[in-house]
């Protein structure tokens, strides 16, 4: 009943205005929740849309690029706690928990979407972060405004309260449910078999590079010399982060500790951390076609 009472009175305390932004910015950051947990790639380093990949397409030009470097070992985790923290602030939101805390979540999310992920848009109201920016924060103040002297309606949770911490349990649980249940609607990668076509000789001329999922699912590299074809796996022997070719360099760098590899002396060290080579992939070609056998 008390629930039921908190989730009532969260819905008559705000004004008309505010409840649309409210409903819609609930909604939307479910779904973006959502989105993330059925996407087979958000967290499979094999995949192009991987959250690690994403990190780093954005450092060249994000202002927050040296942080962002320093996030990318720890990519998959990254990925999972904005995962479930869309799922949370939605659900929150809509349930009239800890709103306040929900909406300077939400504010925080999107100015950090903005300063990585579409700090390049331009002009910059084309990108859909500054404008959720904005109703984040509007929809803290008429929260916090209609909550003035209500003790339930403070920003920070009261933790002593056994009642809000079963809602915040609650929340929690819901945002878990979501990611599993998101999960089982995942569409699997598809990878190559050993001995189906990479690409193909006319695609991959001499002196060409062609990134690649292996048989095994790891990501790889293939390089095309005079001298014949061979490939890598571009999983950083030093942690696991994905390594990426340097054409001018001439080396496969890893962007997390500097690691750097030889891809024309069998991937060898070169410099930074990593113990050993990068593994071997054993690629051919076959007819018009370059293959993993």
């Amino acid at each position: 009943m008390a629930s039921h009472s908190l989730f009532t009175r969260s819905w008559k305390q705000l004004s008309i205005p505010a409840n649309i932004l409210r409903l819609w910015l609930g909604i939307t950051w479910i779904y973006a929740g959502w989105n993330k947990a059925t996407d087979s790639g958000f967290l499979n380093q094999a995949s192009p849309h991987y959250i690690g990949a994403q990190l780093d397409s954005y450092i060249p030009t994000s202002p927050i690029g040296f942080f962002l470097r320093h996030l990318i070992e720890h990519a998959t985790l990254i990925g999972w706690v904005t995962l479930l923290g869309e799922f949370a602030i939605g659900f929150a939101l809509l349930a009239g928990v800890a709103m306040q805390l929900a909406a300077l979540g939400g504010f925080a999310l999107s100015l950090t979407f903005w300063l990585s992920s579409t700090w390049s848009v331009k002009p910059y109201f084309l990108g859909s972060d500054t404008a959720y920016m904005a109703m984040w924060l509007a929809l803290f103040f008429a929260i916090r405004q209609s909550g003035k002297g209500r003790k339930s309606d403070a920003l920070i949770p009261n933790l002593s309260d056994r009642r809000e911490v079963v809602r915040l349990a609650g929340v929690a649980a819901l945002a878990v449910a979501g990611a599993f249940l998101g999960g089982k609607f995942r569409a699997k990668n598809p990878t190559p078999e050993a001995g189906a076509a990479i690409t193909t000789l006319t695609a991959l001329p001499i002196g060409g590079v062609f990134k690649f999922v292996a048989a095994d699912g790891q990501p790889a590299i293939l390089f095309r010399t005079k001298a014949g074809v061979f490939a890598y796996s571009r999983i950083c022997t030093h942690q696991g982060c994905t390594v990426d070719y340097n054409a001018s360099a001439n080396l496969l760098q890893c962007p997390c500790h500097g690691a750097q590899f030889d891809p024309a002396a069998g991937a060898k060290v070169m410099g930074g951390p990593a113990p050993r080579p990068l593994s071997s992939i054993k690629v051919a070609i076959k007819g018009e076609k370059i293959v993993q056998i």
